[in-house]
């Protein structure tokens, strides 16, 4: 019998919204959730601990983008100062993740999907979350 690891929640954090993505209980999938509007950082950190909250997640994972360098840059710093925020929101625990081409990912998938030009503008934010997540499981497997 697989023990249950517990739910994680990914958060894609950009400057106008925000990607969510979830694991299965075991730990095992990610899956998108939604796309919350960036508002304020500490209105997108209650909102993001409310989800948590919700889904009884164990672990709340920000994405952090590297440069080539591995080194934070502007937006790396933003997704940093958004995770302090959650912890300081929550008991649950708080990490920060590399997304570095997530969003770029999340389009190649759509592609990949079949997903006709006209219809894969829009957001990938939740794509890219769950993308997110998915290494993260799968590093720690």
């Amino acid at each position: 019998m697989i023990k249950d690891k517990g739910r994680i929640l990914a958060i894609d954090p950009g400057e106008r919204r925000i990607g969510l993505a979830v694991s299965d209980p075991s730990g095992t999938i990610a899956t998108p959730l939604r796309v919350i509007k960036h508002i304020s950082r500490m209105v997108d950190a209650a909102i993001i601990v409310q989800t948590a909250h919700e889904l009884d997640v164990n672990l709340i994972i920000v994405g952090q983008a590297l440069d080539s360098n591995g080194q934070p840059g502007p937006m790396a710093r933003r997704a940093a100062r958004l995770a302090e925020v959650i912890q300081l929101q929550t008991a649950i625990a708080v990490s920060l993740w590399d997304e570095s081409g997530s969003t770029e990912s999340a389009r190649s998938v759509r592609v990949e999907m079949g997903i006709r030009r006209k219809k894969r503008g829009g957001h990938q934010d939740e794509l890219a979350a769950a993308i997110i997540l998915q290494s993260y499981l799968d590093s720690n497997r």
